[in-house]
């Protein structure tokens, strides 16, 4: 139906465009001249939508003056002299990351005064802009009180003016605005001759021996991609830096992992690639405010400093602006400074600690002597993270993050390797599945044992250390298991038990991320800070019951979960954990529970599946192999058939499968209901089945006085963490240094038909000492394997096995448990070695 009245507007659709761009453009200039005409008022009284119009002008419409000859002051003043009194007001959600970023240097201050105090610290804000960072920092430390002088270094007058009246209205006399171009500035300007030299060391990097030590402090918020001679400004700042200071730096960037494939000084690259059209984009875009957003201003930034803590994330509120937020040191590791002359103690003494090899200090080295100890040990002996450092010294780079920690229980990998890279940024193990305290009662660890564990959740690498042994290697090829080892030990050096119970305990913790900033970040390695600051939904978030229902083996706990509910038996479960005798879990288990998750239609079609078993479980082929043939041994005559898997076929193996799993799952839970309370003395079923710990049932790690324990001062000093596989560890290791080998059913994943396991196994018989043991535990009653132990130096002695209704342990996970112990050495003990080629001199290796 026609329309009755006249279509004022024109049909051709040009014009109509026309007319629909000058009409918002009609309403913008009205919304700008109803501001910008009305009677002025003060920066202070303008509401959020006055704010956001001035800063929209200032920045897309406001022509800015490049000819008034002031160079890079007169740009920086076009830009911001029109919005300079509401520039804190729009940018609070433009800069991301600034609280924490002053929250990270604030706990490595603290966490630096609690070692060796000094009364005076200076703190140094480049590009500090209105001072909104200065005021920021005093929700983690009192301003006034921790730092002696605080320097706010700007280029603009407009945003100094801002600053000055705010610390004029804090009243806090130590901040210093200094409008100054951040390459010409100097502490010597400032400092009065009698407060620096009183208080502030010499720096070894000074071209001026006359200067005063430098700052402890140095931030950049979002003011280095300002900067266009940034490359004078970050080699002024390494002048300007105080020999054990820090430096912080938050900002955007973008850059491709193309760029970091052979960089191993960069702390880790979680979240640190831009797709190629997010480089395109938001470089075009900052370019319109002079913004840089270039690789190469983080990269000299990273080159001219060591790497402390880094991480990348993004600003998903407006559009997901990638920024980063990173601290430095001094290239030289802290733990030279006392030895100016050799710069590379640190690097022996953290090579001697993962080899087992005597520390020998280099401090008073010469030439000859240097060269003698190079050649005198063998080239196993030296550790990957040696090797890395010899490399980058060599070729004048920082070293490898882990060297500028604060501890160094972590020990460096690459972790952009295809072996690491394999798991996808996720731990496979939120618990351990071994029994700690039958660990306990065969090994009786102590105080001169030297032990190496498969880390898994770390929870029995932290039993171990209940013991005090001499020292503790924990070993795994997921670099995610050892994030989670690295999390707890900064958690019992941080925090008070009552957080630890909450994180480790409940698997939950509503303030994990304000922890991780401003209690634990000191005491984790650069990766590990990464990656927990990416995975704070782990123990925050409240649609999940917390870290006990994460990692692959949150898959089977999700389907007991479901199955629970769905099939009507969860308050069966409930009644399970509360049950008060064997005799009354006996029943709840047998008429109620049993029927369900037993069934062999759940064992035939979910479980025996080999993608969820490896997914789930984490059981490779090779152990499923061995659980096949073991069932098959079972079945037959006694004598008639072979527990090997290499007795029998593929077919044969697979065909045994749903019976195999089946049966195997029987032997499994059945004992455990027989013989352990779960709800009062089973922790390993208890969080399966609950979600988390109770405080009447949980791993010895968590009592207490195991936290008081372990909370001492220097309580990990013996703990190193390799990510690695065994035999790369262990091959670097000095000979017969090793005690105990804790290697969980790791020799299972061996092919029978190869190598691999007996290589391995001369391996350990290298490290260990005679009478060493190595403990093993194994999805078959009788493994292949213990006969190539037995001809390879050791003798075997099967200390559980699931016969006859028995449990190995409260886990019973596995069918049988030996000790294996060194009785002779492999000839030869350690390969001989005369000459070293392309030996390197460390004294003549300079950062």
């Amino acid at each position: 139906m026609a329309s009755l009245t006249p279509n004022i507007l024109p049909k051709d659709p040009h014009t109509q465009i026309i007319i629909a761009g000058g009409s918002l453009l009609l309403i913008i200039s009205i919304l700008f001249a109803t501001q910008f005409l009305a009677p002025q008022k003060q920066d202070e009284e303008l509401n959020a939508f006055s704010s956001f119009l001035r800063f929209f002008y200032a920045s897309f419409l406001k022509p800015h003056d490049m000819d008034d000859g002031n160079g890079q002051q007169g740009a920086l003043e076009s830009f911001y002299k029109a919005q300079a009194g509401v520039y804190d007001v729009t940018r609070k959600r433009l800069l991301r990351g600034r609280e924490d970023m002053l929250g990270l240097v604030a706990a490595q201050l603290i966490q630096k005064a609690a070692e060796t105090y000094d009364g005076k610290r200076i703190w140094v804000d480049i590009g500090g802009g209105t001072g909104w960072n200065i005021e920021a920092m005093s929700e983690f430390v009192s301003v006034p009180e921790f730092f002696s002088s605080v320097y706010l270094v700007d280029f603009s007058p407009s945003l100094c003016d801002v600053a000055r009246k705010r610390f004029r209205r804090l009243g806090w006399k130590n901040v210093k605005v200094v409008c100054q171009d951040a390459r010409t500035f100097r502490l010597e300007d400032h400092e009065n001759d009698d407060a620096g030299t009183a208080c502030f060391a010499k720096s070894p990097f000074a071209d001026n021996s006359g200067r005063v030590g430098g700052a402890d402090l140095i931030t950049l918020s979002y003011s280095l991609s300002m900067i266009p001679d940034f490359y004078s400004v970050i080699d002024s700042l390494s002048h300007l830096l105080a020999p054990a200071g820090v430096i912080g730096v938050v900002d955007f960037y973008v850059q491709s992992i193309v760029d970091l494939s052979c960089r191993n000084y960069t702390g880790g690259v979680i979240n640190r690639h831009v797709n190629w059209f997010g480089r395109l984009f938001w470089r075009a875009w900052f370019d319109v405010d002079r913004v840089g957003l270039e690789a190469g201003r983080r990269d000299y930034l990273e080159y001219r400093f060591g790497t402390v803590l880094s991480a990348d994330s993004r600003n998903y509120l407006l559009g997901s602006i990638p920024y980063y937020m990173w601290l430095g040191c001094q290239k030289r590791p802290g733990s030279s400074l006392n030895t100016p002359n050799y710069p590379h103690e640190i690097v022996e003494r953290l090579d001697a600690a993962a080899t087992e090899s005597p520390y020998l200090s280099p401090i008073n080295h010469t030439n000859a002597l240097s060269r003698t100890v190079d050649r005198s040990t063998p080239p196993e002996l030296r550790s990957k993270a040696f090797d890395a450092a010899i490399i980058n010294l060599s070729a004048n780079l920082p070293l490898p993050s882990f060297f500028y920690q604060n501890h160094h229980w972590r020990i460096h990998y690459d972790d952009q390797l295809k072996k690491h890279t394999q798991f996808r940024n996720e731990y496979i193990y939120a618990f351990t599945w071994e029994d700690s305290r039958t660990d306990q009662r065969i090994l009786k660890l102590g105080p001169d044992d030297v032990v190496l564990a498969i880390t898994s959740a770390g929870d029995n690498v932290l039993s171990y250390a209940l013991s005090s042994p001499a020292r503790i290697h924990a070993v795994d090829l997921n670099p995610c298991q050892n994030n989670l080892l690295e999390l707890k030990v900064a958690c019992y050096t941080a925090l008070p038990y009552s957080d630890f119970w909450k994180l480790f305990g409940e698997g939950k913790h509503a303030q994990f991320r304000s922890l991780l900033i401003s209690r634990l970040s000191p005491h984790l390695s650069s990766r590990a800070f990464q990656y927990w600051l990416n995975n704070t939904h782990v123990f925050t978030s409240t649609r999940s019951k917390g870290l006990y229902e994460t990692g692959g083996s949150r898959h089977p706990i999700k389907i007991l979960r479901f199955l629970s509910t769905y099939l009507g038996f969860r308050t069966q479960i409930k009644n399970l954990l509360e049950a008060k005798t064997l005799n009354e879990q006996r029943e709840i288990w047998t008429q109620k529970i049993r029927p369900i998750i037993m069934s062999r239609l759940l064992s035939y079609f979910v479980v025996s599946s080999e993608k969820f078993l490896w997914a789930a479980l984490g059981v490779p082929h090779n152990q499923l192999a061995m659980l096949e043939a073991d069932h098959i041994a079972s079945e037959s005559l006694p004598g008639t058939q072979s527990p090997s898997p290499l007795e029998h076929t593929e077919k044969e193996l697979k065909s045994s499968r749903g019976a195999a799993i089946w049966e195997y799952m029987i032997q499994t839970l059945d004992p455990v209901i027989e013989t352990s309370l779960i709800g009062e003395d089973n922790p390993y079923y208890y969080v399966c089945l609950q979600g988390s710990y109770s405080q009447r049932c949980h791993p010895e790690y968590l009592k207490p006085k195991s936290h008081q324990k372990l909370s001492k001062f220097g309580a990990f000093d013996g703990l190193r963490i390799h990510t690695d596989e065994i035999n790369e560890v262990i091959s670097r290791l000095t000979p017969g240094t090793l005690t105990v080998a804790v290697i969980m059913d790791s020799m299972d994943w061996f092919n029978p038909s190869d190598d691999a396991a007996a290589t391995q196994i001369g391996k350990l018989n290298s490290a260990l000492k005679l009478g060493g043991r190595v403990l093993i535990r194994s999805a078959s009653l009788t493994p292949w394997y213990v006969a190539a132990f037995e001809k390879l130096g050791f003798q075997g002695k099967r200390v559980g096995a699931r016969i006859r209704g028995a449990c190995i342990d409260r886990v019973n996970m596995y069918a049988s448990c030996y000790v294996l112990t060194k009785i002779e050495n492999l000839v030869p003990l350690t390969p001989k070695s005369s000459s070293r080629d392309g030996s390197v001199d460390l004294e003549n290796l300079e950062i």
